[in-house]
């Protein structure tokens, strides 16, 4: 196991009822900016428990983030926050309200132009207006974690910060608020939460088996529990099993003294940036293509993770390796979500494009050695095809 240090000091309210706690979450004379997506929160009564809950405080709200939140969007909200003199921001709905939130607050408090704080990674955040967290969606791990995703439409850019300045100080999971999501959403939420997994489980072995026993906990859970909650949408137990494991895959806690690989995700947000795909939909496309190009590398996780979570009794590992990848593709293919570029129309022609969106970015070493370099991210976009 490699040497780590591990902090998050997210707290948690997980359960039904719990936004009621939100007010006690609130800092006291807070003026809040509730910020949520299309609106399906005031259809489905989740915005009038947060509202009621903050019975005493004085609020705004701002609606439309998008499901790739905007740059653009997020800065009409700053422009908010600063004129309302805002002080603490609440995000109510999923991965992307929350990202766009921990952007808001970040860039309420930024002097410069807001863009460095994308374009630094994050380095250029010195502060950032508190930040709290009502959950609506389990996938991303947003809750949790320091980390935001952000998207340039003008531009087409699609790309990440990180600070600690803009980790969330709670999040309130009520696992029955997800019960009314349609089923694109829940399917999409089970891919990302089971990359999240991947990304940082085949690897290759350091003998961490704290967190490898953890990862294909989490694993069998999300393959358990993902097709139930397609077939039976109002199971609060189900979703709570889903929420909770979406969560702990990106609290920081499986990394901690292992290899990462985050391919997939690298150039999933070109795909995502350039021709519209949601981001699970990448996912799916791109982790299965990864694995096969670094197929000798992985072998070894590939193997553990055929035999441990798919229970494959095969005894040939390059077969259990090779197996291991197909289930993957077919548990994705049997939430809903295909595994090819072609399926949503795109063909080779892509590939000059995303490469050159990459070296723009400078990602142009990827994975857990750093060796795929372009050559190789073109090769793995034609195995996705």
């Amino acid at each position: 196991m490699n040497s780590f240090s591990f902090f998050n000091n997210t707290r948690i309210l997980f359960g039904e009822g719990q936004i009621a706690a939100l007010r006690e979450q609130v800092p006291a004379g807070a003026r809040v900016l509730i910020v949520y997506g299309g609106g399906s929160i005031k259809k489905n009564g989740i915005f009038e428990q947060v509202t009621a809950a903050l019975e005493g405080f004085d609020w705004l709200e701002f609606g439309g983030i998008e499901a790739n939140p905007h740059f653009e969007t997020c800065i009409e909200a700053v422009s908010l926050a600063r004129r309302e003199n805002i002080d603490f921001v609440l995000a109510v709905g999923g991965g992307s309200v929350i990202d766009a939130s921990k952007f808001i607050a970040a860039a309420a408090m930024h002097e410069g132009d807001p863009w460095e704080i994308i374009a630094t990674f994050g380095a250029a955040v010195k502060g950032a207006l508190p930040v709290g967290c009502v959950l609506t969606l389990a996938a991303t791990g947003s809750e949790m974690n320091p980390t935001s995703v952000i998207t340039r439409r003008s531009t087409q850019d699609k790309l990440f910060f990180n600070s600690d300045h803009v980790r969330p100080l709670f999040s309130i999971l009520d696992p029955r608020s997800t019960c009314s999501l349609p089923p694109r959403q829940v399917a999409n939420g089970v891919v990302d939460s089971m990359v999240h997994v991947l990304e940082q489980y085949v690897t290759y072995p350091v003998n961490a088996k704290v967190q490898d026993r953890f990862a294909e906990g989490l694993l069998s859970t999300i393959i358990e529990e993902g097709p139930k909650a397609l077939a039976e949408p109002d199971n609060v137990a189900v979703r709570a099993n889903l929420m909770w494991s979406a969560t702990m895959a990106l609290n920081g806690l499986l990394a901690t003294g292992v290899p990462g690989d985050w391919a997939s995700h690298l150039i999933g947000q070109e795909l995502t940036a350039l021709y519209g795909l949601d981001h699970a939909q990448t996912l799916a496309i791109m982790l299965p293509a990864i694995w096969t190009y670094k197929l000798a590398q992985k072998q070894d996780k590939l193997v553990q993770y055929g035999q441990r979570v798919w229970h494959i009794e095969e005894t040939e590992p390059q077969l259990i390796a090779e197996l291991a990848i197909e289930r993957t593709r077919h548990f994705f293919g049997s939430m809903g979500v295909a595994t090819r570029l072609s399926a949503y129309g795109l063909d080779e022609t892509i590939i000059a494009q995303v490469i050159a969106k990459l070296e723009e970015h400078q990602f142009v070493q990827l994975g857990e050695h750093g060796d795929i370099a372009p050559q190789g991210t073109a090769k793995i976009l034609r195995l996705a095809l």
